[in-house]
C-alpha cells in the first residue's frame, strides 16, 4: 500500500476524518485491507465506502463524506488486484468490456457487500455498501404503520421511490420478510445484484441475480409469471419493457414490489407514463390506474441526537379519486395536491405531515424538518400551533 502524507486536495479533506488504528502489515494484502476498512465503516455506521487509486478510503456517515486518512492509500496496482480478487471471471470480463460492473460478495465477519466498480481517469474506483445481515422489521425502521399494511395485499403494484441511498432496498426487504413470517407464499426476487439474503420461514423464496441466474429484468419478469409466484420483488423498474411486464404481473393476480428513482409520489406517476411513447401512454395510464396500489417516497434525515438517521416518508395510496386523476393527462398534476391536502384520507401521508410527526416525537429537529419540507411556511405555522 502507498502511504500518502499530503492532505487530500478534494473538498472532503476539509471534513474531520475518523481516527482509526494504523493498519498493520496485514494491509499489504488487499483483501485484508478491505476487511479492515469495512470493519471500521461498520463500526462507525457508514452507509457507503469509496476506494480510488492514490486516495485514502472515504466513508459516508450520516450523509457526510469522511476520509480515513490513517489508512494507506491504494495504488493503481492494488486496485487492480483487489478488483480481480472480489470479482468472478464473469464479472471481470464484463468489467473489462463495459468499464463498470455491479456485484455483491460475502466477507467473513462483515457480511454481504454490494459493489459498483468503475473506471475514472483511467484507474479503477469502487463504491461499496455493507448490507445488514439482520433484516430490520418495519417497527425497527420506524415506518408509518400504513406501509406495513401493504404486505397484506394479494395483487397489484407497490413502489418505493427516493434518491440513491434513501433506504429503498432496506424497506423492501423488511416488507418481504414480514410476508415471509406471516403468510405461506412463493416469493421471487429479481435483483442486480442480490442484496439481502432471506431465510425461509413460512414462504419459499427464490432469489435470482442478473448475470448469474437471469439475463435482464424484463426477461426475468416474463419468466416469473410461469414460476407460480405469489409475490415478486423487482429490484428496479429500469425501462418501459420491465415496467409493462410488472404491470402485467400485477394485473394477472400477483403482488409486485419494486423501486423507482423519483423524488415524490405524484412525480412517480408522471415518470412512469412519460417513459413510454405518446401512442402507448393511454394504455399505460389505464394499466397504471387499475393496478397501482401505493407509492412510498422516502428520505433519510439526521436524527435530533446526531446518532444516525431516520426515514421520512410520503405515502400515496391509490383511491378512486387518484385513479381518475391518473387517467386524465390534464389533471395528473393534481395528485400532488391531493396527497398534500388530504393526507389523512385513504391512508395517505404527506412528507410535511410526517416531518411534523417526527419533529413532535423528538426524532428530528425543527431545523431539519423545515429544511426538507415541501412547504416550509405551512410547516412552520403548524409547528407553532396555527
Amino acid at each position: 500500500m502507498e502511504k500518502v502524507n499530503n492532505p487530500d486536495p478534494s473538498t472532503i479533506s476539509q471534513v474531520p476524518s475518523i481516527d482509526v488504528p494504523q493498519p498493520s502489515s496485514e494491509s499489504g494484502d488487499p483483501l485484508k485491507y478491505l476487511g479492515l476498512v469495512l470493519a471500521t465503516a461498520v463500526r462507525h455506521r457508514a452507509s457507503d465506502i469509496h476506494f480510488r487509486a492514490k486516495n485514502h478510503p472515504v466513508v459516508r456517515i450520516d450523509s457526510i463524506l469522511r476520509p480515513l486518512r490513517q489508512f494507506p492509500a491504494l495504488t493503481v496496482t492494488d486496485m487492480e488486484v483487489l478488483s480481480q480478487k472480489i470479482m468472478s471471471p464473469r464479472h471481470w470480463e464484463i468489467f473489462q468490456r463495459d468499464y463498470q460492473v455491479d456485484l455483491s460478495f460475502g466477507l467473513k465477519g462483515i457480511g454481504r457487500v454490494r459493489v459498483n466498480a468503475y473506471y475514472q481517469r483511467g484507474t479503477i474506483g469502487m463504491a461499496l455498501r455493507v448490507i445488514q445481515t439482520q433484516i430490520p422489521t418495519p417497527e425497527e425502521l420506524k415506518l408509518p404503520p400504513m406501509i406495513n399494511d401493504f404486505t397484506r395485499f394479494e395483487r397489484g403494484l407497490v413502489l418505493l421511490t427516493g434518491a440513491t441511498g434513501s433506504g429503498k432496498s432496506t424497506t423492501l426487504a423488511s416488507l418481504i420478510n414480514e410476508i415471509n413470517f406471516q403468510f405461506a407464499k412463493h416469493i421471487i426476487t429479481i435483483e442486480d445484484p442480490v442484496e439481502f439474503i432471506f431465510n425461509e420461514n413460512r414462504c419459499i423464496i427464490s432469489q435470482r441475480e442478473l448475470g448469474v441466474d437471469a439475463t435482464t429484468f424484463a426477461m426475468s419478469m416474463k419468466a416469473a409469471l410461469r414460476e407460480d409466484p405469489d409475490v415478486i420483488l423487482l429490484g428496479e423498474m429500469r425501462d418501459p419493457e420491465t415496467i409493462e411486464t410488472a404491470l402485467t404481473a400485477a394485473e394477472t393476480g400477483h403482488l409486485v414490489l419494486s423501486t423507482l428513482h423519483s423524488p415524490a409520489t405524484a412525480e412517480t406517476v408522471t415518470r412512469i407514463i412519460s417513459s413510454f411513447s405518446p401512442d402507448a401512454q393511454p394504455t399505460i395510464r389505464s394499466k397504471l390506474a387499475q393496478n397501482l396500489l401505493a407509492v412510498v417516497a422516502q428520505r433519510l434525515l439526521p436524527k435530533a441526537d446526531g446518532e444516525g438517521r431516520v426515514v421520512a416518508c410520503e405515502v400515496m395510496t391509490v383511491s378512486q379519486r387518484v385513479r381518475e386523476l391518473i387517467l386524465d393527462p390534464l389533471r395528473v398534476k393534481e395528485i400532488a395536491d391531493l396527497v398534500r391536502k388530504e393526507s389523512t384520507v385513504e391512508g395517505m401521508l404527506s412528507f410535511d405531515q410526517h416531518l411534523f410527526e417526527l419533529c413532535r416525537s423528538g426524532e428530528i429537529t425543527e431545523e431539519t424538518a423545515l429544511q426538507h419540507a415541501s412547504s416550509p411556511t405551512d410547516l412552520r405555522l403548524k409547528l407553532d400551533g396555527f
